[in-house]
């Protein structure tokens, strides 16, 4: 009797919210981004900073588990790569981050619980919080990875792997002045299970400009209204690439950019 007494008392006194990885990894950052965000700036402390970020690798490492993407080192490290609230670059999708010499190619495979919650952290910032919108937005792929902007130029048709849910590739323009010009780079994401895949090459494919959306950028920008530059360039911008995308299926460089995402796709260890 005594013993089933003590065995009700420990099934009651098991938490049934026990955190999960994903929230052990949130706790260990906020703490991390609460200290460093009231620490003065000395050597000292960017010892310890740089600590923090080994030690949210290593627990990042635990929640991924091994990833082999080809081109890329075998060893990831934080994607958020600093803890200082008021750094550039502060807020960056948390998960494994991955690239190549130069940067020319990034990548970064994290969670679908980590994502879901780094789209609602980034609410504000104007992220859709659905994924599939997110994934078709620009702002995703400018504030998941870098420090530079990015302009969503076309979506492109790529097929999805047998067993990921989703898959999408776009090609635009990142920078830190004018993302005007010819799009150059091609970033893809996937989900497979609950793990999300995200792969950037910024040198992907040779395009070029599309003389019908030259008149429209032309056009727009001839306008008295809005009286305001930098609103009027936006509007100016936000017309032309809506112009490329149509655009885009009908220039000659459009079959090598479809065939170097749908690369880029097949380099994830995804089957």
């Amino acid at each position: 009797m005594r013993l089933l007494v003590l065995l009700c008392l420990l099934v009651f006194a098991t938490p049934t919210d026990a955190a999960t990885p994903e929230q052990h990894y949130l706790d260990l950052r906020d703490r991390y981004i609460a200290k460093f965000s009231k620490a003065k700036e000395n050597d000292e402390t960017f010892k310890q900073h740089d600590a923090a970020l080994n030690e949210l690798t290593g627990v990042l490492r635990g929640l991924v588990g091994p990833v082999t993407i080809k081109g890329l080192p075998a060893e990831g490290k934080s994607n958020a790569d600093t803890l200082f609230k008021g750094d550039s670059g502060f807020g960056h999708l948390d998960g494994l981050g991955f690239a190549s010499e130069g940067d020319k190619m990034q990548a970064v495979v994290t969670t679908t619980a980590l994502l879901k919650h780094w789209l609602a952290e980034h609410r504000e910032d104007g992220l859709p919080q659905e994924i599939a919108a997110a994934f078709k937005s620009d702002r995703f792929y400018y504030q998941a990875i870098q420090d530079s902007a990015f302009a969503k130029y076309a979506e492109l048709p790529i097929t999805k792997p047998a067993s990921a849910s989703a898959a999408v590739a776009v090609l635009g323009v990142r920078g830190n002045g004018d993302l005007k010009g010819a799009p150059h780079e091609i970033d893809v994401v996937a989900i497979q299970g609950d793990k999300v895949y995200f792969l950037a090459a910024t040198d992907a494919v040779k395009t070029a400009e599309i003389p019908a959306c030259e008149k429209v950028w032309k056009q727009m920008m001839a306008r008295n209204t809005p009286e305001d530059a930098m609103a009027k360039e936006d509007q100016a911008m936000d017309a032309y690439t809506k112009c490329f995308a149509k655009e885009a299926p009908n220039q000659g460089w459009y079959a090598a950019a479809v065939k170097k995402a749908q690369s880029q796709i097949d380099l994830l260890p995804i089957r």
